[in-house]
Protein backbone atom coordinates (compact mmCIF):
# COMPACT_ATOMS: atom_id res chain seq x y z
CA UNK A 1 0.00 0.00 0.00
CA UNK A 2 1.34 3.44 -0.96
CA UNK A 3 2.16 5.62 2.06
CA UNK A 4 2.67 9.29 1.08
CA UNK A 5 4.56 9.95 4.32
CA UNK A 6 7.16 7.24 3.64
CA UNK A 7 10.30 8.40 1.82
CA UNK A 8 10.88 4.95 0.32
CA UNK A 9 7.35 4.87 -1.10
CA UNK A 10 7.78 8.35 -2.56
CA UNK A 11 11.10 7.23 -4.04
CA UNK A 12 10.28 3.79 -5.41
CA UNK A 13 6.49 3.39 -5.66
CA UNK A 14 5.41 2.77 -9.25
CA UNK A 15 4.18 5.99 -10.84
CA UNK A 16 0.43 5.71 -11.27
CA UNK A 17 -2.85 7.60 -10.94
CA UNK A 18 -2.01 9.26 -7.63
CA UNK A 19 1.81 9.47 -7.54
CA UNK A 20 4.37 11.06 -9.88
CA UNK A 21 8.00 12.13 -9.43
CA UNK A 22 9.53 15.24 -10.99
CA UNK A 23 13.03 16.66 -11.13
CA UNK A 24 13.43 20.13 -9.65
CA UNK A 25 14.76 21.09 -13.09
CA UNK A 26 11.33 20.70 -14.73
CA UNK A 27 9.84 23.85 -16.24
CA UNK A 28 6.80 25.33 -14.51
CA UNK A 29 4.77 24.96 -17.72
CA UNK A 30 5.50 21.22 -17.95
CA UNK A 31 4.94 20.76 -14.23
CA UNK A 32 1.52 22.40 -14.58
CA UNK A 33 0.43 19.61 -16.94
CA UNK A 34 0.45 17.02 -14.15
CA UNK A 35 -0.98 19.40 -11.54
CA UNK A 36 -3.95 20.14 -13.85
CA UNK A 37 -4.36 16.43 -14.73
CA UNK A 38 -4.46 15.29 -11.10
CA UNK A 39 -6.81 18.09 -10.03
CA UNK A 40 -9.24 17.10 -12.80
CA UNK A 41 -9.14 13.45 -11.69
CA UNK A 42 -8.79 12.06 -8.17
CA UNK A 43 -5.96 14.25 -6.94
CA UNK A 44 -2.60 12.78 -6.00
CA UNK A 45 0.97 13.41 -4.86
CA UNK A 46 3.73 15.10 -6.85
CA UNK A 47 7.25 14.61 -5.49
CA UNK A 48 9.80 17.24 -6.54
CA UNK A 49 13.46 16.36 -6.20
CA UNK A 50 13.30 12.67 -7.10
CA UNK A 51 13.99 11.50 -10.65
CA UNK A 52 11.78 8.99 -12.49
CA UNK A 53 14.18 6.14 -11.59
CA UNK A 54 14.09 7.00 -7.87
CA UNK A 55 17.40 8.89 -7.74
CA UNK A 56 17.24 11.66 -5.13
CA UNK A 57 18.64 14.90 -6.57
CA UNK A 58 16.89 17.20 -4.09
CA UNK A 59 15.59 20.76 -4.25
CA UNK A 60 18.18 22.79 -2.31
CA UNK A 61 20.33 23.94 -5.25
CA UNK A 62 17.87 26.36 -6.85
CA UNK A 63 15.54 28.17 -4.46
CA UNK A 64 14.23 30.49 -7.17
CA UNK A 65 13.21 27.59 -9.43
CA UNK A 66 11.57 25.77 -6.53
CA UNK A 67 9.49 28.85 -5.69
CA UNK A 68 8.31 28.96 -9.31
CA UNK A 69 7.15 25.34 -9.08
CA UNK A 70 5.37 26.03 -5.79
CA UNK A 71 3.50 28.87 -7.52
CA UNK A 72 2.33 26.66 -10.41
CA UNK A 73 -1.07 25.70 -8.87
CA UNK A 74 -1.86 29.43 -8.68
CA UNK A 75 -0.02 30.98 -11.66
CA UNK A 76 -0.44 28.23 -14.29
CA UNK A 77 -3.83 26.72 -13.40
CA UNK A 78 -7.21 28.26 -14.22
CA UNK A 79 -8.89 28.39 -11.75
CA UNK A 80 -6.22 27.82 -9.10
CA UNK A 81 -5.75 24.37 -7.60
CA UNK A 82 -5.78 23.53 -3.90
CA UNK A 83 -2.52 21.90 -2.78
CA UNK A 84 -0.69 21.12 0.45
CA UNK A 85 3.11 21.17 0.49
CA UNK A 86 5.46 19.31 2.80
CA UNK A 87 9.25 19.04 2.76
CA UNK A 88 11.28 15.99 3.83
CA UNK A 89 14.91 15.83 4.88
CA UNK A 90 16.87 13.38 2.72
CA UNK A 91 20.38 12.36 1.71
CA UNK A 92 20.79 12.97 -2.02
CA UNK A 93 22.62 10.87 -4.62
CA UNK A 94 25.90 12.65 -3.78
CA UNK A 95 25.61 11.74 -0.11
CA UNK A 96 24.77 15.30 0.97
CA UNK A 97 21.90 16.49 3.20
CA UNK A 98 19.10 17.81 1.03
CA UNK A 99 15.31 18.11 0.84
CA UNK A 100 12.46 16.97 -1.35
CA UNK A 101 9.04 18.57 -1.69
CA UNK A 102 5.79 16.58 -1.66
CA UNK A 103 2.88 18.46 -3.19
CA UNK A 104 -0.52 16.97 -2.37
CA UNK A 105 -2.90 17.96 -5.20
CA UNK A 106 -6.56 17.86 -4.15
CA UNK A 107 -9.29 16.91 -6.63
CA UNK A 108 -11.18 19.93 -7.90
CA UNK A 109 -14.94 20.34 -8.10
CA UNK A 110 -14.35 22.53 -11.15
CA UNK A 111 -12.70 21.79 -14.50
CA UNK A 112 -9.09 23.03 -14.45
CA UNK A 113 -7.21 24.28 -17.52
CA UNK A 114 -3.60 25.37 -17.99
CA UNK A 115 -2.45 28.73 -19.34
CA UNK A 116 -2.88 27.46 -22.91
CA UNK A 117 -6.51 26.59 -22.07
CA UNK A 118 -5.81 22.85 -22.36
CA UNK A 119 -7.86 20.58 -20.12
CA UNK A 120 -5.84 17.54 -19.06
CA UNK A 121 -6.94 14.42 -17.15
CA UNK A 122 -4.81 11.96 -15.20
CA UNK A 123 -5.42 8.43 -16.57
CA UNK A 124 -3.23 5.81 -14.89
CA UNK A 125 0.34 7.12 -15.07
CA UNK A 126 -0.38 9.27 -18.15
CA UNK A 127 -1.72 12.80 -18.59
CA UNK A 128 -4.34 12.89 -21.37
CA UNK A 129 -5.29 16.12 -23.16
CA UNK A 130 -9.05 16.13 -23.72
CA UNK A 131 -10.77 17.01 -26.97
CA UNK A 132 -13.81 19.28 -27.09
CA UNK A 133 -16.37 16.50 -26.54
CA UNK A 134 -14.42 14.94 -23.69
CA UNK A 135 -13.93 18.35 -22.11
CA UNK A 136 -17.66 18.98 -22.26
CA UNK A 137 -18.35 15.62 -20.63
CA UNK A 138 -15.95 16.49 -17.81
CA UNK A 139 -17.72 19.83 -17.32
CA UNK A 140 -21.02 17.98 -16.87
CA UNK A 141 -19.39 15.41 -14.58
CA UNK A 142 -17.77 18.06 -12.39
CA UNK A 143 -21.09 19.87 -12.17
CA UNK A 144 -22.57 17.01 -10.22
CA UNK A 145 -22.74 17.15 -6.44
CA UNK A 146 -21.34 14.10 -4.71
CA UNK A 147 -24.14 12.24 -2.96
CA UNK A 148 -21.62 10.94 -0.43
CA UNK A 149 -21.28 14.55 0.84
CA UNK A 150 -25.00 14.93 1.52
CA UNK A 151 -26.03 15.06 5.21
CA UNK A 152 -27.92 12.08 6.64
CA UNK A 153 -31.15 13.12 8.34
CA UNK A 154 -31.23 12.34 12.09
CA UNK A 155 -27.72 10.88 12.11
CA UNK A 156 -25.51 11.90 15.04
CA UNK A 157 -21.93 11.26 16.04
CA UNK A 158 -23.23 8.36 18.16
CA UNK A 159 -24.00 6.58 14.88
CA UNK A 160 -20.28 6.51 14.06
CA UNK A 161 -17.83 3.88 15.30
CA UNK A 162 -15.07 6.07 16.71
CA UNK A 163 -12.95 3.05 17.61
CA UNK A 164 -12.94 2.00 13.95
CA UNK A 165 -12.06 5.58 12.94
CA UNK A 166 -9.21 5.52 15.46
CA UNK A 167 -7.84 2.35 13.88
CA UNK A 168 -8.17 3.92 10.45
CA UNK A 169 -6.30 7.12 11.30
CA UNK A 170 -3.55 5.05 12.94
CA UNK A 171 -3.32 3.06 9.72
CA UNK A 172 -2.94 6.16 7.54
CA UNK A 173 -0.55 7.84 9.97
CA UNK A 174 -2.84 10.75 10.88
CA UNK A 175 -1.38 12.44 13.95
CA UNK A 176 -3.14 15.80 14.19
CA UNK A 177 -5.83 14.64 16.61
CA UNK A 178 -8.13 11.84 17.72
CA UNK A 179 -10.94 10.16 15.78
CA UNK A 180 -13.51 12.90 16.38
CA UNK A 181 -11.01 15.62 15.45
CA UNK A 182 -10.27 13.78 12.19
CA UNK A 183 -13.96 13.53 11.30
CA UNK A 184 -14.55 17.22 12.00
CA UNK A 185 -11.51 18.52 10.14
CA UNK A 186 -11.19 16.21 7.13
CA UNK A 187 -13.39 15.59 4.10
CA UNK A 188 -16.41 17.27 5.76
CA UNK A 189 -17.39 14.00 7.43
CA UNK A 190 -18.92 16.12 10.19
CA UNK A 191 -19.86 19.77 9.64
CA UNK A 192 -21.46 22.39 11.88
CA UNK A 193 -24.58 24.24 10.73
CA UNK A 194 -26.95 26.70 12.37
CA UNK A 195 -30.23 25.01 13.27
CA UNK A 196 -33.35 25.81 15.25
CA UNK A 197 -31.63 24.78 18.46
CA UNK A 198 -28.33 26.48 17.70
CA UNK A 199 -25.23 24.91 16.21
CA UNK A 200 -25.85 21.33 15.04
CA UNK A 201 -23.73 18.51 13.64
CA UNK A 202 -24.37 17.25 10.13
CA UNK A 203 -23.08 13.73 9.47
CA UNK A 204 -22.31 13.00 5.81
CA UNK A 205 -23.38 9.96 3.84
CA UNK A 206 -19.72 9.01 3.39
CA UNK A 207 -19.19 9.08 7.16
CA UNK A 208 -22.11 6.67 7.72
CA UNK A 209 -21.11 4.30 4.91
CA UNK A 210 -17.43 4.26 5.87
CA UNK A 211 -17.52 4.56 9.67
CA UNK A 212 -21.11 3.89 10.73
CA UNK A 213 -22.01 1.54 13.57
CA UNK A 214 -24.92 0.29 11.44
CA UNK A 215 -25.01 1.91 7.96
CA UNK A 216 -28.11 -0.12 6.99
CA UNK A 217 -30.10 1.82 9.63
CA UNK A 218 -30.03 4.76 7.20
CA UNK A 219 -29.34 2.96 3.91
CA UNK A 220 -31.06 -0.45 4.12
CA UNK A 221 -30.07 -1.48 0.58
CA UNK A 222 -26.47 -0.31 0.80
CA UNK A 223 -25.35 -3.92 0.84
CA UNK A 224 -24.05 -6.73 -1.38
CA UNK A 225 -26.10 -9.80 -2.25
CA UNK A 226 -24.53 -12.93 -3.75
CA UNK A 227 -26.68 -15.52 -5.56
CA UNK A 228 -25.36 -18.72 -7.09
CA UNK A 229 -27.44 -20.55 -9.67
CA UNK A 230 -27.10 -24.09 -10.88
CA UNK A 231 -27.03 -23.89 -14.66
CA UNK A 232 -26.59 -21.08 -17.15
CA UNK A 233 -29.84 -19.16 -16.61
CA UNK A 234 -31.96 -18.06 -13.64
CA UNK A 235 -35.13 -20.14 -13.29
CA UNK A 236 -38.22 -19.45 -11.18
CA UNK A 237 -41.13 -21.37 -9.68
CA UNK A 238 -40.76 -25.13 -9.41
CA UNK A 239 -37.63 -24.89 -11.60
CA UNK A 240 -35.92 -22.37 -9.32
CA UNK A 241 -32.21 -23.17 -9.38
CA UNK A 242 -30.75 -20.97 -6.63
CA UNK A 243 -28.21 -22.98 -4.63
CA UNK A 244 -26.76 -20.18 -2.52
CA UNK A 245 -28.11 -16.78 -1.48
CA UNK A 246 -26.07 -14.66 0.95
CA UNK A 247 -26.21 -10.98 1.92
CA UNK A 248 -23.23 -8.93 3.14
CA UNK A 249 -23.91 -5.84 5.25
CA UNK A 250 -22.00 -3.46 7.51
CA UNK A 251 -19.58 -0.77 6.47
CA UNK A 252 -18.39 -0.75 2.85
CA UNK A 253 -15.03 -2.19 3.92
CA UNK A 254 -16.76 -5.11 5.67
CA UNK A 255 -18.95 -5.73 2.64
CA UNK A 256 -16.02 -5.91 0.23
CA UNK A 257 -13.78 -8.04 2.45
CA UNK A 258 -16.55 -10.46 3.48
CA UNK A 259 -17.93 -10.84 -0.05
CA UNK A 260 -14.50 -11.54 -1.55
CA UNK A 261 -13.62 -14.05 1.17
CA UNK A 262 -16.87 -15.94 0.68
CA UNK A 263 -16.90 -15.92 -3.12
CA UNK A 264 -13.40 -17.40 -3.11
CA UNK A 265 -15.06 -20.57 -1.80
CA UNK A 266 -17.51 -20.52 -4.72
CA UNK A 267 -15.13 -20.07 -7.66
CA UNK A 268 -14.73 -23.37 -9.53
CA UNK A 269 -11.34 -24.80 -10.41
CA UNK A 270 -10.55 -26.92 -13.45
CA UNK A 271 -7.82 -29.43 -14.08
CA UNK A 272 -6.23 -30.40 -17.38
CA UNK A 273 -3.20 -32.36 -18.48
CA UNK A 274 -0.52 -29.84 -19.37
CA UNK A 275 3.09 -29.88 -20.45
CA UNK A 276 5.41 -32.64 -19.24
CA UNK A 277 2.36 -34.80 -18.49
CA UNK A 278 1.60 -32.74 -15.39
CA UNK A 279 -1.88 -31.70 -14.36
CA UNK A 280 -2.62 -27.99 -14.10
CA UNK A 281 -5.37 -26.54 -11.90
CA UNK A 282 -6.64 -23.04 -12.57
CA UNK A 283 -9.71 -21.03 -11.45
CA UNK A 284 -12.54 -20.42 -13.91
CA UNK A 285 -11.83 -16.66 -13.74
CA UNK A 286 -8.59 -14.82 -12.87
CA UNK A 287 -8.92 -13.69 -9.26
CA UNK A 288 -8.08 -10.06 -9.99
CA UNK A 289 -10.93 -9.82 -12.52
CA UNK A 290 -13.84 -10.84 -10.30
CA UNK A 291 -12.50 -9.11 -7.18
CA UNK A 292 -12.03 -5.87 -9.14
CA UNK A 293 -15.63 -6.01 -10.34
CA UNK A 294 -16.82 -6.31 -6.73
CA UNK A 295 -14.59 -3.50 -5.47
CA UNK A 296 -15.65 -1.24 -8.35
CA UNK A 297 -19.33 -1.93 -7.68
CA UNK A 298 -19.07 -0.97 -4.00
CA UNK A 299 -16.79 2.00 -4.68
CA UNK A 300 -18.72 3.51 -7.57
CA UNK A 301 -22.36 2.52 -7.09
CA UNK A 302 -24.91 5.32 -6.91
CA UNK A 303 -25.91 5.32 -3.25
CA UNK A 304 -28.71 7.80 -3.98
CA UNK A 305 -30.59 4.86 -5.57
CA UNK A 306 -32.04 3.38 -2.40
CA UNK A 307 -34.41 0.74 -3.76
CA UNK A 308 -31.90 -1.96 -4.70
CA UNK A 309 -28.57 -3.42 -3.69
CA UNK A 310 -25.44 -4.62 -5.47
CA UNK A 311 -26.09 -8.12 -6.77
CA UNK A 312 -23.44 -10.66 -7.71
CA UNK A 313 -24.83 -13.54 -9.72
CA UNK A 314 -22.80 -16.65 -10.50
CA UNK A 315 -23.84 -19.17 -13.14
CA UNK A 316 -22.07 -22.23 -14.52
CA UNK A 317 -20.67 -20.26 -17.47
CA UNK A 318 -20.67 -16.61 -16.39
CA UNK A 319 -20.35 -14.18 -13.48
CA UNK A 320 -22.33 -10.91 -13.35
CA UNK A 321 -22.08 -7.92 -11.02
CA UNK A 322 -25.08 -5.57 -11.08
CA UNK A 323 -24.44 -2.15 -9.57
CA UNK A 324 -27.06 0.60 -9.07
CA UNK A 325 -26.28 3.66 -11.20
CA UNK A 326 -24.90 4.22 -14.67
CA UNK A 327 -21.22 4.86 -15.41
CA UNK A 328 -20.04 7.98 -13.57
CA UNK A 329 -18.80 11.24 -15.01
CA UNK A 330 -17.35 11.10 -18.50
CA UNK A 331 -16.81 7.34 -18.44
CA UNK A 332 -18.66 5.50 -21.22
CA UNK A 333 -18.72 1.84 -22.22
CA UNK A 334 -16.61 2.63 -25.29
CA UNK A 335 -13.89 4.36 -23.21
CA UNK A 336 -14.13 2.41 -19.95
CA UNK A 337 -10.62 0.98 -20.36
CA UNK A 338 -9.11 4.42 -20.68
CA UNK A 339 -11.06 6.80 -18.44
CA UNK A 340 -11.61 6.79 -14.71
CA UNK A 341 -13.93 8.97 -12.65
CA UNK A 342 -14.90 8.50 -9.01
CA UNK A 343 -18.56 8.96 -8.13
CA UNK A 344 -17.63 8.45 -4.46
CA UNK A 345 -14.03 9.71 -4.04
CA UNK A 346 -14.02 9.38 -0.25
CA UNK A 347 -15.12 5.74 -0.45
CA UNK A 348 -12.48 5.09 -3.11
CA UNK A 349 -9.84 6.72 -0.89
CA UNK A 350 -10.57 4.43 2.06
CA UNK A 351 -10.68 1.26 -0.05
CA UNK A 352 -7.38 2.32 -1.59
CA UNK A 353 -5.85 2.69 1.89
CA UNK A 354 -6.85 -0.91 2.63
CA UNK A 355 -5.19 -2.04 -0.61
CA UNK A 356 -8.47 -3.09 -2.21
CA UNK A 357 -8.19 -0.67 -5.13
CA UNK A 358 -5.33 -2.64 -6.67
CA UNK A 359 -4.76 -0.73 -9.91
CA UNK A 360 -5.87 2.83 -9.20
CA UNK A 361 -7.35 4.19 -12.44
CA UNK A 362 -6.27 1.16 -14.48
CA UNK A 363 -8.22 -1.71 -12.95
CA UNK A 364 -10.72 -2.14 -15.78
CA UNK A 365 -7.96 -2.23 -18.37
CA UNK A 366 -6.19 -4.95 -16.39
CA UNK A 367 -9.43 -6.99 -16.29
CA UNK A 368 -9.40 -7.00 -20.09
CA UNK A 369 -5.72 -7.95 -20.18
CA UNK A 370 -6.00 -10.72 -17.57
CA UNK A 371 -9.06 -12.25 -19.25
CA UNK A 372 -7.24 -12.28 -22.59
CA UNK A 373 -4.12 -13.82 -21.02
CA UNK A 374 -6.31 -16.59 -19.54
CA UNK A 375 -7.78 -17.31 -22.97
CA UNK A 376 -11.23 -16.10 -21.89
CA UNK A 377 -13.69 -13.73 -23.62
CA UNK A 378 -13.27 -10.05 -22.85
CA UNK A 379 -15.55 -8.62 -20.15
CA UNK A 380 -18.91 -7.27 -21.25
CA UNK A 381 -20.45 -4.07 -19.90
CA UNK A 382 -23.97 -2.77 -20.45
CA UNK A 383 -26.28 -0.36 -18.66
CA UNK A 384 -29.91 0.69 -18.56
CA UNK A 385 -31.54 3.71 -16.93
CA UNK A 386 -30.29 2.96 -13.43
CA UNK A 387 -28.13 -0.17 -13.43
CA UNK A 388 -24.66 -1.12 -14.67
CA UNK A 389 -23.95 -4.75 -15.58
CA UNK A 390 -20.42 -6.18 -15.74
CA UNK A 391 -20.06 -9.77 -16.94
CA UNK A 392 -17.22 -12.28 -17.11
CA UNK A 393 -17.53 -15.52 -19.09
CA UNK A 394 -15.58 -18.70 -18.54
CA UNK A 395 -14.86 -21.33 -21.18
CA UNK A 396 -17.60 -23.57 -22.50
CA UNK A 397 -16.62 -26.52 -20.36
CA UNK A 398 -19.38 -28.64 -21.91
CA UNK A 399 -18.04 -28.28 -25.45
CA UNK A 400 -17.28 -31.52 -27.28
CA UNK A 401 -13.64 -32.48 -26.91
CA UNK A 402 -13.02 -30.17 -23.95
CA UNK A 403 -10.01 -31.34 -21.91
CA UNK A 404 -11.09 -29.63 -18.72
CA UNK A 405 -13.05 -31.07 -15.81
CA UNK A 406 -14.60 -29.38 -12.82
CA UNK A 407 -12.93 -30.43 -9.58
CA UNK A 408 -14.21 -28.03 -6.90
CA UNK A 409 -17.96 -27.91 -7.59
CA UNK A 410 -19.33 -30.82 -9.58
CA UNK A 411 -22.79 -29.77 -10.80
CA UNK A 412 -23.61 -32.84 -12.88
CA UNK A 413 -26.37 -34.17 -10.60
CA UNK A 414 -28.30 -32.84 -7.66
CA UNK A 415 -26.94 -35.40 -5.19
CA UNK A 416 -23.39 -35.04 -6.54
CA UNK A 417 -23.74 -31.29 -6.31
CA UNK A 418 -24.94 -31.44 -2.73
CA UNK A 419 -22.04 -33.61 -1.66
CA UNK A 420 -19.45 -31.54 -3.49
CA UNK A 421 -20.93 -28.29 -2.22
CA UNK A 422 -20.93 -29.56 1.36
CA UNK A 423 -17.32 -30.72 1.05
CA UNK A 424 -16.22 -27.32 -0.19
CA UNK A 425 -18.12 -25.54 2.57
CA UNK A 426 -16.67 -27.91 5.21
CA UNK A 427 -13.16 -27.28 3.89
CA UNK A 428 -13.67 -23.52 3.90
CA UNK A 429 -15.13 -23.64 7.40
CA UNK A 430 -12.28 -25.81 8.66
CA UNK A 431 -9.71 -23.40 7.27
CA UNK A 432 -11.56 -20.40 8.69
CA UNK A 433 -11.85 -22.10 12.11
CA UNK A 434 -8.16 -22.96 12.10
CA UNK A 435 -7.22 -19.38 11.27
CA UNK A 436 -9.53 -18.05 13.99
CA UNK A 437 -8.11 -20.42 16.63
CA UNK A 438 -4.58 -19.43 15.69
CA UNK A 439 -5.48 -15.79 16.24
CA UNK A 440 -7.12 -16.71 19.54
CA UNK A 441 -3.78 -18.10 20.71
CA UNK A 442 -1.86 -15.05 19.44
CA UNK A 443 -4.33 -12.79 21.24
CA UNK A 444 -3.93 -14.62 24.54
CA UNK A 445 -0.13 -14.55 24.36
CA UNK A 446 -0.27 -10.83 23.56
CA UNK A 447 -2.55 -10.27 26.57
CA UNK A 448 -0.10 -11.66 29.11
CA UNK A 449 -0.09 -8.00 30.13
CA UNK A 450 -3.23 -5.80 30.04
CA UNK A 451 -4.10 -4.52 26.54
CA UNK A 452 -6.80 -2.25 25.11
CA UNK A 453 -9.13 -3.38 22.34
CA UNK A 454 -7.38 -1.04 19.94
CA UNK A 455 -3.97 -2.51 20.80
CA UNK A 456 -5.26 -6.06 20.28
CA UNK A 457 -6.91 -5.27 16.94
CA UNK A 458 -3.77 -3.51 15.68
CA UNK A 459 -1.60 -6.44 16.78
CA UNK A 460 -3.81 -8.97 14.98
CA UNK A 461 -4.16 -6.77 11.90
CA UNK A 462 -7.97 -6.61 12.23
CA UNK A 463 -10.14 -3.68 11.17
CA UNK A 464 -13.77 -4.76 11.54
CA UNK A 465 -14.92 -4.08 15.08
CA UNK A 466 -18.01 -6.23 14.60
CA UNK A 467 -16.03 -9.29 13.45
CA UNK A 468 -13.41 -8.69 16.13
CA UNK A 469 -16.02 -8.76 18.89
CA UNK A 470 -17.94 -11.76 17.51
CA UNK A 471 -15.01 -13.98 16.51
CA UNK A 472 -12.44 -13.17 19.16
CA UNK A 473 -13.48 -11.15 22.19
CA UNK A 474 -16.90 -12.68 22.90
CA UNK A 475 -15.87 -16.39 22.84
CA UNK A 476 -12.68 -15.78 24.82
CA UNK A 477 -14.44 -13.67 27.44
CA UNK A 478 -17.29 -16.18 27.79
CA UNK A 479 -14.83 -19.05 28.22
CA UNK A 480 -12.86 -17.18 30.87
CA UNK A 481 -9.66 -17.39 28.85
CA UNK A 482 -9.67 -13.59 28.63
CA UNK A 483 -10.62 -11.28 31.50
CA UNK A 484 -11.57 -7.61 31.87
CA UNK A 485 -9.42 -5.48 34.15
CA UNK A 486 -12.55 -3.49 35.13
CA UNK A 487 -15.26 -6.22 35.06
CA UNK A 488 -17.90 -4.12 36.87
CA UNK A 489 -17.65 -1.43 34.16
CA UNK A 490 -17.43 -3.34 30.88
CA UNK A 491 -17.81 -0.20 28.73
CA UNK A 492 -15.25 1.88 30.60
CA UNK A 493 -12.93 3.88 28.36
CA UNK A 494 -10.07 2.63 30.56
CA UNK A 495 -11.04 -1.01 30.03
CA UNK A 496 -8.23 -3.43 29.26
CA UNK A 497 -8.03 -7.20 28.83
CA UNK A 498 -5.66 -9.77 30.27
CA UNK A 499 -5.19 -13.50 29.89
CA UNK A 500 -7.09 -15.60 32.42
CA UNK A 501 -5.16 -17.05 35.33
CA UNK A 502 -5.87 -20.62 34.23
CA UNK A 503 -4.30 -20.06 30.84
Amino acid sequence: MFNPDDIKDLQYSTEKQIIDRKSARISPRDFATTVVAMANADGGYLVIGIEDDGTITGIDDDEKKLNELIRVPFDFCIPSVEVENMTFEVIDNEGKPNHILRMHVFPSELVIANQADDVILRVGDKNKRLNFEQRLQLVYAKGMKYFEDQPVVEATIQDLDLEFVENYINKIGYAKGNAEFYLRHNNDFITKVDGEKGSEDRISTAAILLFGVNPQKFFPRARVRFVRYEGKTAEVGDRMNVVKDKVFTGRVLDQVQDAIAFIKTQIKEYTKLGKNARFQTIPEFPEFCWTELIVNAVAHRDYSIKGTDIQIKMFDDHFVVESPGILPGMVRINNIREFHFSRNPKIVELLNEYDLVKEFGEGVDRIYRDMEAAGLPEPAYKQNEFMLYAELRNKNWDAEGATWAATAHDRAHDTAHDRAYDRVQDTAQDLALKATLEKHEKLLVFCNVPRTKQEIMSYLGLFSRRQFNERYMKPLLESGKLLMTIPDKPKSKNQKYIRGASE
